[in-house]
């Protein structure tokens, strides 16, 4: 049965053929549209600032997959995906990295494996995920508090105005 999926995507380091962060963004949503997943949509491209020790600005992106995979098997799919970009494991989290691809939501609800939770256990607080999600994803709802993703959105905009 097909499933859907929200991915989130992000870079910022160059790759040496698909040029700068953007464009790695970019070439990796031609790679979710293959060997058993639909792309189905795909947000813009936005530049935010980093976290963590990282000092250079990521490309961050969302996109809406369909495939057969249950959660844990698109999990490895995703980190293959990663790997063909130049990722290595075993990293400092945060750091800078050429690709990093995760599992947002999934239309099953949520889901806990080792390994892997959803919704993604930062969804609520990441700006750069929730903006472009709500371009191409707008009432999507979190399946543990039922807010829409333009909700969830709005939520984090007001907290940080304050």
């Amino acid at each position: 049965m097909k499933q859907r999926y929200l991915i989130a995507l992000g870079s910022n380091r160059r790759h040496h053929r698909h040029g700068d962060p953007r464009g790695v963004v970019r070439a990796a949503f031609a790679a979710l549209d293959r060997k058993g997943l639909k792309l189905k949509a795909a947000s813009p491209v936005v530049a935010s600032a980093p976290l963590g020790p990282s000092r250079r600005r990521y490309a961050n992106a969302a996109a809406l997959v369909k495939t057969d995979l249950a959660p844990d098997a698109l999990l490895e799919r995703l980190k293959a995906i990663e790997r063909r970009f130049g990722r290595r494991g075993g990293g400092q989290a945060w750091s800078a990295r050429v690709l990093d691809l995760d599992i947002a939501l999934w239309s099953g609800g949520a889901w806990a494996s080792p390994g892997l939770t959803i919704p993604h256990v930062s969804l609520r607080a990441r700006r750069f995920v929730l903006a472009p999600a709500v371009k191409i994803a707008p009432t999507w709802r979190d399946p543990l508090t039922g807010l829409t993703l333009r909700h969830l959105l709005a939520r984090l905009e007001r907290r940080r105005l304050r």
